[in-house]
């Protein structure tokens, strides 16, 4: 998969799984990773601007592997911010599907 694809909608991906459960840093990397490769140091710069910007919190849990984990939980802000980027989404998706669309037509000429 292009990385420039996955960079413009890991912010996005993030919030998604984030909104659906808290999330530790490992566990996240875990979700992305059953539909596209990613490097697990791509996610924290984000996780960090999020919870830097007030869209993510966090909270330690202990873990019976290991210290305890640092997990994200989802702000209001977040919700709002993951709104946002739905409708962004949205409508680029509808663009880029209207060139496809387009460029299919024009071949079939």
């Amino acid at each position: 998969m292009n990385s420039q694809f996955k960079k413009g909608a890991l912010e996005l991906i993030v919030l998604l799984i984030i909104k659906k459960d808290d999330q530790y840093g490992y566990s996240l990397v875990q979700n992305i990773s059953r539909y596209m490769t990613i490097a697990e140091g791509t996610v924290y710069p984000i996780l960090r601007r999020l919870v830097k910007s007030g869209e993510l919190t966090t909270y330690y849990q202990p873990s019976t592997e290991g210290p305890a984990r640092k997990y994200y939980k989802m702000t209001d802000q977040g919700n709002e911010r993951l709104t946002l980027l739905l409708e962004e989404w949205g409508a680029f998706s509808k663009a880029v599907n209207q060139f496809i669309k387009e460029s299919d037509d024009n071949a079939k000429n």
